[in-house]
């Protein structure tokens, strides 16, 4: 097997699978985050729920809170909380756009997945606004026409 050139490929240890269905997402940000030498092997072993995720802008830095890192099983005094809020590392433009974006009322700031690259935890963020029950269901409609369509279609 020839040696890849170029950019690796990311790999995926946690999605928020509700988030698309919930929210409809605007714009996506990559952060870095800071996390302890027990979190990061967690986050490894792919021990992350970022099901109830969101990101707060307090004083000019970006925090995730609510999303569970378990404790790593090895890690025993140097586990730290799970539901700790880490900081999110963006440029000092980008955590100003998330902030006027929050301010809009109805836009919250959500964790879609969490991956490595390069050996680093990444996060990808959006920024999102919560659908109606009315939306979800045309969603669902879009989508189920779709498969019919791609049903029929390959018989062809």
């Amino acid at each position: 097997m020839a040696k890849q050139h170029g950019k690796h490929p990311d790999t995926a240890l946690a999605q928020n699978r509700k988030a698309r269905h919930d929210y409809a997402v605007e714009e996506t940000y990559e952060a870095g985050i800071a996390l302890t030498g027990t979190e990061i092997k967690s986050v490894r072993d792919r021990r992350v729920n970022l099901k109830d995720g969101f990101v707060q802008v307090r004083n000019g830095e970006a925090w995730m809170q609510n999303v569970h890192i378990s404790p790593f099983k090895e890690g025993n005094r140097y586990n730290v909380d799970p539901l700790r809020s880490r900081k999110l590392l963006l440029h000092k433009k980008e955590i100003s756009k998330l902030d006027a974006a929050t301010m809009t009322k109805g836009v919250t700031i959500i964790p879609l997945k969490m991956y490595l690259k390069h050996g680093f935890a990444k996060v990808l963020i959006g920024v999102a606004h919560g659908k109606r029950e009315y939306d979800k269901r045309q969603d669902i409609k879009k989508r189920e026409q779709q498969r019919q369509i791609d049903r029929v279609m390959k018989h062809y």
